[in-house]
């Protein structure tokens, strides 16, 4: 929703659906052992070893480690966001290649069909924002030292999907619109436990910001058939906790605890097809005010060998009074060469 079996974020009921309601930014992973050549740190001397463990990475936290020169990463993941009166069935893909040691760059196409109660469904499976981006290591960790693996990631979202003039199908809403810029702090850590066994921990922030929208019609910010006007979508503030705990050198219990805030989202405009005709329709004004989502997601992860592998998941988002209760069951297949 990305170790060096994961060298990624952002949103999923827009990234995984639509704008407001997003996944994980999955996490993708370039551990494996044809890749820690250079994102790994070496192993400990007693113990389990931190090589030993093969790990594909949380279901939502990025890694802060990067793939090496020359390797790439393929990580698939089917979803389906279930809130009270939806269904938001999606996959998201993380495909990166090592472009130094240092840096990674990726590309996350999106793919989305929603089924609602009470309305028609999408169309048919449609294309939801694109994003790119790019992660450059700033250091490593190291046995034995205080200091965490820590990366900046850029990522920018592109306006692919649909998202306005949706007619009687509002369920064809793929996308936002909007630019979507996104900076990310990330860091990774190890401990080693009384056992012996490994723990992994990563801790991510991030901020994303999106540019203003012009809107037409019935679209992904609740306007009706004739509107004319602009959307500006809040900036969004995004902590990411994940802990990943090896049982054994193939199995792996991990765990994501994430806080988002959203800004206000002002919606400004008018209708042309004001029932009362007149020449200069009163002005339409919305916003959708701040809010506050709280949210985990355990998963379990299975390797058939150091380069590929597979996560099963669930999110959960705890709804208030302006954000939606969810349920995303999830599964990745994890590659890296």
């Amino acid at each position: 929703m990305i170790p060096l079996r994961h060298a990624k974020t952002l949103s999923l009921l827009c990234l995984l659906g639509c704008f407001s309601h997003s996944l994980p930014a999955c996490s993708q992973t370039a551990s494996a052992a044809s890749a820690n050549v250079a994102a790994e740190p070496p192993a400990p001397t007693v113990g389990q070893s931190q090589g030993d463990p093969w790990w594909t990475g949380p279901m939502l936290a990025n890694s802060a480690a990067t793939l090496p020169r020359g390797h790439f990463l393929i990580e698939p993941y089917l979803y389906d966001v279930t809130a009270t009166h939806s269904n938001s069935f999606g996959s998201l893909t993380y495909m990166q290649y090592g472009l130094a040691d240092r840096l990674t760059v990726g590309l996350i196409p999106v793919f989305g069909y929603n089924k609602v109660s009470g309305g028609p469904n999408s169309s048919g499976v449609g294309l939801g924002d694109i994003s790119v981006q790019a992660q450059y290591r700033l250091t490593q960790f190291h046995e034995g030292s205080w200091i965490p693996t820590i990366a900046f990631e850029l990522q920018e979202t592109f306006p692919t999907g649909k998202y306005d003039r949706l007619g009687n199908r509002p369920s064809d809403g793929l996308g936002s619109g909007a630019h979507t810029t996104t900076l990310q702090l990330n860091t990774q850590t190890y401990f080693r436990l009384a056992n012996g066994r490994t723990l992994r921990m990563r801790f991510n922030v991030s901020q994303a910001y999106s540019n203003k929208v012009s809107v037409e019609d019935v679209s992904v910010y609740n306007t009706l058939e004739g509107f004319r006007g602009n959307a500006k979508p809040g900036s969004s503030f995004l902590a990411n906790a994940a802990w990943e705990y090896s049982m054994t050198q193939r199995w792996v219990l991990a765990l994501d605890v994430t806080y988002r805030h959203n800004r206000n989202t002002r919606v400004s405009g008018y209708n042309v097809l004001d029932p009362h005709g007149m020449q200069e329709p009163p002005s339409i004004r919305h916003n959708s005010g701040p809010s506050v989502a709280f949210g985990f997601a355990p998963a379990l992860e299975y390797s058939w060998n150091a380069n590929v592998g597979v996560l099963l998941g669930t999110r959960v988002v705890m709804g208030n009074r302006r954000t939606a209760s969810t349920i995303t069951p999830a599964i990745a297949i994890n590659y890296v060469h």
